[in-house]
């Protein structure tokens, strides 16, 4: 974290909401290991199972563990219609699709103005501190009670992607452009939201974590979703006040994840007050680790860079190659925390799981012959 020569590269997995597995994933990696299946695998309303499983992160030598996740508010829209059917607490409705959750229905597409001021929001206090306490235990016994890296899952939602979510990434990427007095009153309302839960969350937390996170998408396969002024315009400013407040009540570094090709605002982040850059996927245009880590990674903490759209298709034989490729470049001085690009996905081989973090272990050990090859 301090950009020095560690002495063991740390590895994640699961150490945060999108360095995870799908359910499938997490079920052949256990035929796999040999270890007997448990109750059925429980996934959070995003796909991901809600915690993987320790067996698994025992044997892989997985440094990370991490606590809490999206609060749901008592007062919201939140319904389950079915057991793949519900309305999020923002009213938004998703379908299982059978892999994933898809957003069937976007209630503020074409909306003005005056529909924020009728539209139902969730209540933020309405937040059970029970659910909070309860999550607070937890960190505090994995603080004093192991040597693991502890990651706050994030509390809340990003405002890009609520707002593409409640307004269909169609309508909200024009509103982006030519309605933005409605974006700064939506983004407004967001945020007053998200600043009461980090309130409470992270003054229950703050003492007994290492890292926390945020996840907002604003990169696509090939570019931003929006120009990098509208990005420093309308949506920093409200990243840069969301990680102030949460820097408040801890000392602990922040994560941000952004899918894509985001280089064009890594120094935007940074200035914002993120220490921690995930996932740098190198499948995504000018991404590449030779290419992120001489630009910034004197300056941010570089998490993820292994591929899971391409690179760790290869043989299992060749992953151990790749890995020590991507320990050659982004651990060099320090400064990386080792993790797939994004949650492992259903058709991976659980042997290419195994040969990954394997060849992260052997690899990213502290070698001075290694390192001065």
């Amino acid at each position: 974290m301090n950009h020095r020569q560690p002495s063991d590269l740390i590895l994640d997995l699961g150490g945060n909401p999108l360095s995870s597995m799908e359910g499938e994933s997490m079920k052949n990696l256990l035929d796999f290991l040999g270890y007997p299946q448990r109750d059925e695998t429980e996934r959070s309303l995003f796909g991901k199972v809600e915690r993987i499983d320790a067996r698994i992160l025992e044997y892989l030598d997985i440094d990370t563990r991490s606590v809490g996740g999206i609060l749901k508010p008592e007062v919201s829209q939140f319904k389950m219609l079915s057991k793949d059917h519900y309305i999020d607490e923002w009213g938004i409705e998703r379908k299982f699709n059978g892999r994933y959750w898809d957003a069937v229905s976007t209630p503020l597409k074409g909306a003005g103005l005056d529909d924020l001021d009728s539209y139902p929001w969730p209540i933020a206090f309405s937040i059970s501190e029970d659910e909070i306490d309860h999550i607070r235990k937890e960190a505090e016994n994995l603080f004093i009670n192991t040597d693991y890296i502890i990651c706050a899952e994030h509390p809340v939602y990003g405002v890009f992607e609520l707002g593409c979510w409640l307004c269909g990434f169609d309508d909200f990427l024009v509103k982006l452009l030519i309605e933005q007095d409605f974006v700064r009153k939506l983004f407004d309302i967001i945020l007053s939201y998200q600043l009461e839960v980090i309130d409470r969350y992270y003054s229950a937390l703050g003492n007994f974590i290492h890292y926390t996170s945020s996840g907002d998408d604003f990169g696509t396969q090939e570019n931003l979703f929006m120009s990098p002024d509208v990005f420093r315009e309308i949506i920093k400013p409200y990243y840069k006040t969301r990680i102030n407040r949460t820097k408040t009540y801890t000392e602990a570094y922040y994560l941000h994840h952004s899918c894509g090709s985001v280089r064009d605002i890594i120094n935007d982040l940074i200035e914002a007050g993120v220490d921690i850059l995930n996932p740098v996927q190198p499948e995504a245009r000018g991404m590449e680790a030779e290419l992120i880590k001489p630009l910034f990674g004197d300056r941010i903490v570089l998490h993820g860079g292994i591929g899971t759209q391409e690179k760790l298709f290869q043989d299992p034989d060749a992953i151990e190659d790749y890995v020590r490729s991507v320990i050659e470049i982004m651990n060099r001085d320090g400064g990386y925390i080792l993790a797939a690009a994004h949650n492992l996905q259903d058709d991976l081989s659980p042997e290419s799981i195994v040969k990954m973090f394997k060849a992260a272990r052997r690899y990213g050990k502290k070698n001075e012959a290694f390192w001065n090859q």
